[in-house]
C-alpha cells in the first residue's frame, strides 16, 4: 500500500509568516485569526467559528457560554483526559463521570441517565481517537434531560457519522490544533457553533470580555486571555486549506498499519461504526492477550508511541484530583486497558509504519500466556527507540 503524497506548503507558509511577522507588533492582532474563523465556518458548514489559544480554552469558553458555573453538574465520559475536565474546575462546576460501552466506545446512556440530577446542566461527549458516538442518541438524551451539549472533538477533525460532522452536533464543538492533531498549528484551538450568542460570548471570553457582546460593556465581567496568535493562525489556515488531503493521509496510514497486523494472534483492528466516516486519528487494535496494558507499555518503551503506554492514560474517574466514581467506570477501564492506540503523525512514512508493524507483531507473538511478559528477543534485534512523543495536550 502506497501512502498518498501531499504538499507541505512549507514555502507558502514561510512567505505568509514572513508577512505577518513584518506587521508585528500589532496590538489589534491583525486579520489572520478572523480569516481563519471565516474559513473554518465554511469548511465545517456552520455559521460561526471562534479561534482560541488551545482546545482546552475552547472548552472553557464554550462551557461559559452555556452558563456553566458553581453548583452545576456536567456529565463527562471517564474515557477522556484531564484536559476535558479542567475547564469545569475553573468554572466551579462539578464533573460527573459516565461510563462507556466497550463494544462501541460510545457513552453508556443507561449509566448517564442514572447520574442525572436536578443540578445536571450539560454533557460533554468526547470523540477520543477521532471516534464519534451516535449523534442521534446523543441529541435525544440531551433533549430528554434538557442538557447543553459541548462536544470535545479535539482529535476528531474530519470525522463524521450519519452525515453529521464531529463538532457540529451540539451547542458547541471544540477542537485542538496542538502539534500532532490532523489540523495543526503547533498550538491552538477553535470552537464551532450555530448560535450567534455562543460565538459572541466565546469571542469576548477569550479576550478579557472585549469586544463585549452587543448590549454589554467591554470588561464588564471577568474573563481570560485565550487569543490565538497571528503566526499560529497563518499556519492553521495553510493546513485547513489542505485538510481533506491530511485526513486522507491519516486514514491511509491507519489502514497501512492495520493491514500489516491483521494476521497477528491476539490483536484485532477496531473498526468504525456503520455510517461512521472516521478520520483515522490513531490506529486502534484490541489486545486479547494477558496483561494487555503491560504490552502497550512495553511497546512504548521500545519506540512504538501509544496512548496507554506512552501517556499512561487511565479513566478520568480514577485521577486523584477528582472525586472518584463509586462504583468505578469499568467499561472505560476495559477500553483503555485493552486498546492499543498507536499514535500517528503526518510525518510518518511507510518505512516508519512498517517498522512499527514488525515490532508490534514480534512482541505480541512473544508475549507469553503464562505471565504476560515478553520473551527475550533474539540478539541484535531490539526495537529502535524513537524520540519521546509530544505531551498529550488538547
Amino acid at each position: 500500500m502506497t501512502l498518498p503524497q501531499i504538499g507541505g506548503g512549507a514555502q507558502l507558509v514561510g512567505e505568509q509568516l514572513a508577512a505577518v511577522l513584518g506587521q508585528m507588533p500589532d496590538p489589534s492582532g491583525g486579520p489572520a485569526a478572523g480569516q481563519l474563523e471565516c474559513e473554518l465556518a465554511e469548511a465545517f458548514g456552520v455559521p460561526h467559528a471562534v479561534a482560541l489559544s488551545s482546545g482546552t480554552a475552547a472548552l472553557h469558553a464554550a462551557l461559559s457560554a452555556c452558563g456553566i458555573g458553581p453548583g452545576d453538574d456536567v456529565l463527562v465520559p471517564a474515557l477522556t483526559v484531564v484536559m476535558t475536565v479542567a475547564p469545569l474546575a475553573a468554572l466551579g462546576a462539578t464533573p460527573v463521570f459516565v461510563d462507556s460501552d466497550p463494544a462501541t466506545l460510545d457513552l453508556d446512556y443507561d449509566d448517564a441517565a442514572r447520574k442525572v440530577t436536578a443540578r445536571t446542566r450539560a454533557i460533554i461527549p468526547v470523540h477520543l481517537w477521532g471516534r464519534m458516538g451516535d449523534p442521534a442518541a446523543l441529541a435525544a438524551f440531551a433533549a430528554e434531560h434538557g442538557l447543553a451539549v459541548v462536544e470535545d472533538a479535539a482529535q476528531a477533525a474530519g470525522t463524521a457519522r450519519d452525515g453529521q460532522r464531529a463538532g457540529t452536533v451540539g451547542t458547541a464543538g471544540c477542537f485542538s490544533m496542538k502539534d500532532g492533531k490532523i489540523l495543526w498549528s503547533g498550538e491552538g484551538g477553535f470552537l464551532l457553533t450555530a448560535r450567534r450568542d455562543v460565538a459572541e460570548h466565546a469571542a469576548a471570553f477569550r479576550s478579557h470580555w472585549q469586544p463585549a457582546p452587543p448590549g454589554q460593556a467591554a470588561q464588564s465581567r471577568l474573563a481570560t486571555n485565550a487569543r490565538l496568535a497571528a503566526p499560529l493562525a497563518v499556519i492553521a489556515l495553510a493546513n485547513l486549506r489542505r485538510l481533506p488531503d491530511l485526513v486522507d493521509l491519516r486514514r491511509a496510514q491507519m489502514r497501512h498499519l492495520l493491514h500489516a497486523l491483521e494476521q497477528i494472534p491476539g490483536l484485532a483492528a477496531v473498526t468504525p461504526a456503520p455510517r461512521e466516516e472516521w478520520n483515522g486519528f490513531a490506529a486502534l487494535l484490541r489486545i486479547d492477550l494477558p496483561n494487555p496494558r503491560g504490552l502497550a507499555e512495553h511497546l512504548a518503551q521500545r519506540g512504538v508511541p501509544n496512548s496507554t503506554g506512552s501517556f499512561r492514560l487511565v479513566p478520568c474517574d480514577r485521577r486523584p484530583m477528582f472525586t472518584l466514581s463509586d462504583p468505578p467506570c469499568r467499561g472505560a477501564a476495559e477500553i483503555l486497558d485493552r486498546t492499543l492506540a498507536v499514535i500517528l503523525t503526518e510525518r510518518d512514512t511507510e518505512a516508519t509504519l512498517d517498522r512499527y508493524a514488525a515490532f508490534i507483531a514480534r512482541e505480541a507473538t512473544a508475549w507469553t500466556a503464562c505471565c504476560g511478559t515478553p520473551r527475550a528477543a533474539p540478539a541484535g534485534t531490539p526495537g529502535t527507540p524513537l524520540p519521546a512523543p509530544p505531551r498529550l495536550n488538547f
